[in-house]
């Protein structure tokens, strides 16, 4: 599998970043691509891009059995976050900036928003920081015959505070099951055996705020998001 990347001002090497995290991902037990060839400056395909293989499988939006389904999503973690880094390119973790911090229109009390901002240029949350996939959701993990066959899309990943992986997970499940995330938040407190720290729910709500605006969830996504950063808030200040 080829990957093109398009380098950006905030993260300008993203393929050696996505190189580097490959190989410290391949020391997991986890299936992960493998890295087969990276030109991180784009000086033989025109383009930042690295070569990998193909992982088997498929992604699983709606599950038949979705308690399952959230505990071996939440069984994942542990092996991402025992990984020892030892590749230099892997980074640090850093918010997301947005083109607007203005609030959503659909946002019940758009000054709560407007606090989160003010927490989410805050400090960085230094909690357990360790290896994270930074972008863990169902979307990037594949099944086969009900059980998980790969973890895949390493661009992101870096050493941060491992509360994030569960809060881009609770943040996909909010905008279209919000009764899930909860659940999965539980299961993957007891498979972590560490506490979910609400400030990640902040970095990651406000970190895709363009987005929950250009693209507004479902209504019940809303209440969810609008729920989520209001209990958030008042876990932070």
């Amino acid at each position: 599998m080829l990957r093109a990347t398009r380098a950006n001002e905030e993260e300008p090497d993203l393929a050696a970043q996505e190189a580097a995290a490959l190989l410290v991902a391949a020391t997991t037990a986890l299936p992960t691509p493998e890295l087969i060839a990276v030109d991180p400056m784009g000086d033989d395909v025109g383009v930042p891009a690295l070569l990998m293989t193909l992982l088997p499988g498929q992604v699983v939006w709606d599950p038949k059995g979705p308690m399952r389904w959230l505990s071996r999503l939440a069984a994942v973690l542990p092996d991402i976050h025992d990984t020892t880094v030892t590749e230099p390119g892997v980074g640090e973790y850093f918010n997301y900036e947005q083109i607007s911090y203005a609030p959503p229109k659909w946002a019940a009390e758009p000054n709560v928003w407007e606090r989160a901002v003010d927490i989410f240029n805050g400090p960085i949350l230094e909690d357990c920081r360790c290896f994270i996939h930074r972008d863990f959701h169902p979307g990037n993990v594949l099944w086969r015959r009900g059980r998980v066959s790969g973890v895949a899309d390493w661009q992101s990943a870096c050493v941060g505070p491992p509360s994030i992986d569960i809060a881009h997970c609770r943040a996909n499940l909010l905008r279209y099951a919000p009764d899930l995330a909860d659940i999965y938040t539980r299961l993957a407190e007891e498979s972590t055996e560490r506490s979910f720290h609400p400030w990640a729910d902040i970095a990651c709500l406000i970190g895709i705020l363009d987005g929950l605006r250009s693209s507004p969830p479902s209504p019940s996504g809303r209440r969810g998001v609008d729920t989520a950063i209001a209990r958030a808030l008042a876990a932070c200040e």
